[in-house]
């Protein structure tokens, strides 16, 4: 097996994708409210600005951006994880599992370091795009666990379906 190596940048901004082991499971919008207080557990115990978010079923998107001159964004992953997997019923768990994220999350995650601003936006529209890729809604205003929301609201920003169809968000990123 190759040596995987993460990019460890203080400060930066990151896009992750996490994914639960089992990809047919509902666990996260499910138990949605469980992950939030997860998310906020580790954020007061350990700061992270969210810039984009979104929660399917079996996975979730988000950008991050870290303090100055921190690079640990694998200690936040593992608190999230553990955190959301404590709070499960026990059926949720799995069969003898403990209360860590074993059985319930994939071990690893995908990482990618953010390098400019051209990169963070295509990755917020691939995040906010995610749910209608799916098939989970046809409009993106439909999916509620989404930053998308904050965005267009903030920003009073708009979409254009057909235009953001065919950027075919993250399939080179």
């Amino acid at each position: 097996m190759p040596n995987y190596r993460r990019l460890l940048v203080p400060g930066g901004t990151y896009f992750f994708t996490v994914n639960l082991a089992d990809r047919r499971s509902d666990l996260l919008v499910k138990h949605i409210d469980h992950l939030r207080q997860a998310w906020r557990y580790t954020v007061e115990r350990h700061t992270f600005e969210t810039v984009a978010v979104v929660i399917l079923p079996d996975h979730l998107h988000t950008i991050w951006t870290l303090p100055e001159g921190d690079q640990d964004f694998q200690k936040r992953w593992r608190l999230i994880k553990t955190e959301f997997t404590r709070a499960l019923p026990a059926a949720d768990k799995g069969e003898g599992r403990r209360t860590g994220e074993r059985g319930v999350w994939q071990r690893r995650y995908w990482e990618h370091a953010i390098r400019d601003e051209a990169d963070l936006e295509a990755h917020i529209g691939y995040i906010h795009w995610n749910p209608v890729k799916h098939g989970y809604v046809t409009d993106i205003d439909d999916w509620p666990h989404s930053s998308w929301h904050r965005f267009k609201t903030e920003s009073g920003l708009t979409y254009d379906a057909e235009a953001w169809k065919a950027q075919e968000f993250g399939e080179r990123m």
